[in-house]
């Protein structure tokens, strides 16, 4: 049971003011999207990456893969306007009719153990993604006043990756496109065709890049699975 993954790459990372593609900021010196693609590229399980990037990095990328040693990038796909364009890009040049996940570069902590287990379930029902049960009291604000407070035990935190028999994804998209729809992530573009998703639990610390102040948590989390406290 083998997968590939699409990775998209091509996000400009406004909210986090760097002047450039957060994906090229550094963890250790390590930029981030190489601490993602690694998990990738260690992973037996892992037949070939699709990276989705912006044509003008491509020279940058391709010399900091060869520089890290990750060889199973199949394919460097055009970035488009929005995330969903990039892995529809993306999705187009998969040759393969098995397990597609589709991974943020800016989440840089995802454990292979999580991977597999999210496989076997995509295995089993066609389309699972990960998550983890929200911690905080959630209520719904309406011109800042709180309209009510939501039950917490049934509500989730989404993150990546989420995994699809490509065929099942393919088809999600190309319903997208033909609607004119966007959606918040790829499970949503599955659910509205009307096919179940399932939730397989992670961990908090898969957290996604976005902000200034990530980038202190993506040092700690670095720390701890380091052992130095």
């Amino acid at each position: 049971m083998t997968y590939q993954v699409i990775i998209p790459a091509a996000g400009q990372g406004k909210r986090m003011g760097a002047g450039k593609n957060k994906l090229l900021l550094e963890l250790n010196s390590i930029p981030v999207f190489i601490h993602s693609l690694k998990v990738f590229e260690e992973d037996e399980l892992c037949d070939g990456i699709i990276l989705a990037i912006h044509p003008q990095d491509e020279a940058e990328f391709n010399s900091l893969l060869k520089k890290h040693g990750v060889k199973k990038v199949l394919e460097l796909a055009p970035g488009g306007k929005e995330r969903q364009d990039s892995i529809y890009n993306a999705l187009k040049t998969v040759k393969t009719d098995g397990i597609i996940l589709v991974h943020d570069a800016a989440r840089p902590f995802i454990l292979k153990e999580h991977i597999h287990r999210l496989l076997e379930t995509a295995q089993e029902t066609g389309a699972a993604i990960i998550g983890v049960p929200a911690k905080d009291t959630m209520k719904t604000v309406r011109d800042d006043v709180v309209m009510a407070t939501v039950e917490r035990s049934s509500l989730w935190a989404v993150q990546t990756p989420q995994a699809f028999r490509f065929s099942l994804l393919y088809r999600a998209y190309q319903q997208a496109e033909k609607d004119g729809f966007i959606g918040t992530d790829d499970s949503s573009l599955v659910e509205r065709i009307s096919h179940p998703v399932t939730m397989v639990e992670g961990d908090y610390d898969n957290i996604k890049l976005t902000t200034q102040e990530d980038l202190f948590f993506a040092q700690a989390i670095l720390q701890k699975r380091q052992g130095s406290f």
